[in-house]
């Protein structure tokens, strides 16, 4: 079994920064793949970033390329993600997810929100 906790969300203006982690335990490792995911009201969820906790390898939506930047740090068994350069299209509950390919859901947490105010 594999829990996931995200943490970090809130309202920022426009052009601020927020850093969300997600806190994992269980067998992850198995798992492979920690995923970003954001779903805004009325919209489907979509991935967001996704980092291969192995290798590192890390993966963006085009919309947060260069903005956005997903890390691990497996001593603390957590995955972070960076959000700089916010807009206001950035608002969503953000989750966290885990699973044995990039974007899938096996697992996945209750969520953080996040608010861009213009």
């Amino acid at each position: 079994q594999v829990q996931l906790v995200e943490s970090g969300g809130g309202s920022v203006q426009a052009g601020g920064s927020l850093r969300l982690s997600c806190a994992y335990s269980g067998s992850v490792y198995n798992r492979g793949y920690i995923s970003w995911l954001r779903q805004a009201p009325g919209k489907e969820r979509e991935g967001v970033a996704c980092i291969h906790i192995y290798t590192s390898i890390t993966w963006y939506a085009d919309s947060v390329r260069g903005r956005f930047t997903i890390s691990r740090d497996n001593a603390k068994n957590t995955v972070y993600l960076q959000m700089n350069s916010l807009k206001p299209e950035d608002t969503a509950m953000y989750y966290c997810a885990a699973g044995a390919s990039r974007w899938t859901e096996t697992y996945r947490g209750q969520g953080t929100e996040v608010t861009v105010s213009s």
